[in-house]
């Protein structure tokens, strides 16, 4: 039953080879990788009116040179993230840079700024989303809350079902929104030009009494907030087709315009029609309604941009599992974020994400205003440490032109660290929690990196001892480890009349290499390996079961299958650990004519 529900909603499984094939074209990775920055222009310009419009709706003017000062910011974000794609084209995109060019520390602060701000996109993204349709139908503000949960559930089952298949599906309304955009745009443009609209704003360079410079700051970093998701395609590079960095940054420069263009224009176009935020009606959709009326194209507008901010998430479900990848091989993180699923997608990463979003919606109670300083500076940290790590890494290189490239590396990170800083001094009370994750995470890392490092140190090979006469014994083996020598040694003692290894590879490649180091290790034990493309051992390993039980049987012999099993010193530690002897002994209990022999193998335990 479980096993035809997860094939209607996640579908068949997909042999490895076929991972190529879901490599993402540039017009899909800029629906699914930039959403989340183009869906920020939906917010972001109505953070710098809320700072603004606190003073006096006189003020609104200094949104302006704001907008521009953004501009500036993301032009500088843009051109620093363009080098980073083709310095580190293996992905990992801040994580990476800091830790080579400025340390390990660095390398983890943001790392671990980024896995929660991928939460925080998604939990902002349906949240807003959810605003979004309010705004229009406000009998349904109550429900919020279950509107936002049930957007993640949705957009998690749709990228368990595969990238490409959610980038098909994402390509349609982020395409529809850009272009409902640029047409309400246009109008409203159009509208100025020939004076249709009603001057009802302050004029430009009107003194304000109370503005300061402070003050100017804070509205500046809060429209930054519309820049968070800029580095999504630097951690995704891999994702990409041949040649992978050529075309991410043609798809970073072309979100980069995009963004630009709808931004400004939200902004110049509020100005001039005297817009003022509303708690229960976005800046977008009294800038619909005041360009298009409140007609069909007014609900089109809206609709359109509620699907690509709940569709925005997706930007964390692509980045963020490309990161814990990054992080587990380093042996930051659970080795199970490295294993892909059916659908040849990084399941477990895309799990972690979905369920954290879930846990920030309900403690926030899916508050957008809530969420969007939080979300913000824990971006701006990898900002800032990104770009100064690409300095540190053209002034240690000093390759040709390298003055260039740091002077823009030095902008980015100067003005994406004053803007964190802002954060921090003009809404601490709501970005304090970035002081208790952040150190949080780095301690959580160091730890589960020391449980790596233990466990690899306590599985060393040891000795070989004789083979002696008994029945036959299957083992099923996944590496050359001490585990794997003690189940071994404990079968040897039992005198069967054969031992024969089993081990299951996911990389045609890995089957012969695997077998001439166990050959080399262990010449008297017969190795059988097995190729399984489509990543699952259950199937491999009973095929193989079936067929020496049949021989089994033949020569009347009792087949039996000696499972190590790897125990940690603590429980929490079982969570890193992928536990495969665990499930394939649940399989293997029900067979009949086969014992099962569990072989304990205690890390902390010293042994002679």
């Amino acid at each position: 039953m479980l096993m035809s529900l997860k094939r209607i909603f996640i579908g068949r499984p997909l042999k490895s080879t076929e991972l190529s094939e879901k490599r993402l074209s540039k017009t899909k990775a800029l629906a699914i990788l930039s959403s989340d920055a183009l869906s920020s222009v939906a917010y972001g310009p109505e953070q710098i009116l809320i700072v603004l419009v606190a003073v006096s709706a006189a003020a609104l003017w200094y949104s302006l040179p704001i907008a521009m000062g953004v501009v500036v910011l993301l032009a500088a974000l843009i051109l620093s993230y363009r080098q980073v794609i083709h310095a580190y084209p293996q992905g990992g995109g801040a994580y990476i840079v800091s830790k080579e060019n400025l340390g390990l520390n660095a390398g983890l602060i943001a790392g671990g700024a980024l896995l929660v701000d991928y939460m925080l996109t998604v939990a902002v993204s349906v949240s807003a989303g959810a605003d979004a349709i309010t705004s229009a139908f406000p009998s349904l503000q109550p429900y919020n809350l279950e509107l936002s949960i049930v957007f993640v559930i949705v957009l998690m089952v749709l990228n368990l079902r595969g990238i490409t298949e959610s980038a098909t599906v994402l390509a349609y309304p982020v395409y529809l929104f850009i272009g409902a955009m640029f047409i309400m745009l246009i109008m409203g443009l159009f509208h100025v030009a020939t004076g249709q609209v009603e001057q009802v704003h302050t004029s430009i360079g009107t003194p304000v009494a109370g503005i300061s410079l402070f003050l100017l700051l804070k509205a500046f970093a809060s429209g930054s907030s519309a820049l968070t998701g800029v580095e999504a395609i630097s951690n995704s590079v891999p994702n990409f087709r041949k040649a992978e960095a050529v075309n991410a940054t043609k798809t970073l420069v072309m979100m980069g315009l995009l963004l630009a263009a709808m931004f400004s224009g939200i902004v110049y176009l509020s100005f001039v029609y005297g817009l003022i935020p509303q708690p229960t009606n976005t800046i977008v959709s009294q800038l619909a309604e005041a360009i298009v009326g409140h007609g069909m194209f007014y609900y089109v507008i809206q609709a359109v941009t509620a699907l690509i901010l709940i569709l925005a998430a997706n930007t964390g479900f692509s980045a963020f599992p490309m990161l814990a990848v990054s992080l587990s091989k380093d042996n930051y993180l659970p080795r199970m974020l490295q294993m892909r699923g059916d659908r040849l997608g990084y399941s477990n990463g895309i799990l972690m994400l979905g369920i954290g979003a879930i846990i920030l919606l309900l403690v926030f109670n899916g508050q957008t205003t809530n969420l969007i300083p939080l979300y913000a500076v824990g971006v701006f940290i990898p900002f800032t440490l990104a770009q100064t790590g690409m300095f540190m890494k053209w002034l240690r290189e000093r390759p040709k032109g390298f003055g260039v490239k740091m002077t823009i590396n030095f902008i980015g990170a100067l003005i994406s660290f004053i803007v964190a800083m802002i954060f921090f001094i003009t809404k601490f009370t709501h970005v304090w929690p970035v002081l208790v994750f952040l150190p949080l995470m780095v301690f959580i890392f160091y730890k589960i990196h020391q449980h790596y490092a233990q466990v690899h140190e306590a599985m060393k090979l040891q000795h070989v001892i004789d083979i002696k006469q008994g029945n036959i014994f299957i083992l099923p083996v996944a590496s050359m480890t001490s585990t794997v020598e003690h189940s071994l040694n404990y079968a040897k003692s039992l005198n069967p009349d054969q031992i024969i290894a089993v081990h299951v590879s996911f990389e045609k490649d890995d089957c012969k290499q695997f077998e001439e180091q166990w050959k080399n290790w262990q010449p008297d034990t017969r190795i059988i390996t097995l190729y399984s493309p489509y990543r699952t051992l259950l199937q491999p390993m009973t095929r193989v079961i079936d067929r020496i039980q049949k021989i089994a049987k033949y020569k009347d012999a009792q087949l039996s299958i000696v499972i190590p099993q790897f125990l940690p010193n603590k429980r929490w530690q079982y969570a890193l650990h992928n536990q495969t002897g665990i499930f394939l002994r649940t399989y293997l209990l029900y067979r009949k004519d086969v014992a099962i022999i569990t072989v304990p193998y205690h890390v902390g335990l010293k042994r002679k």
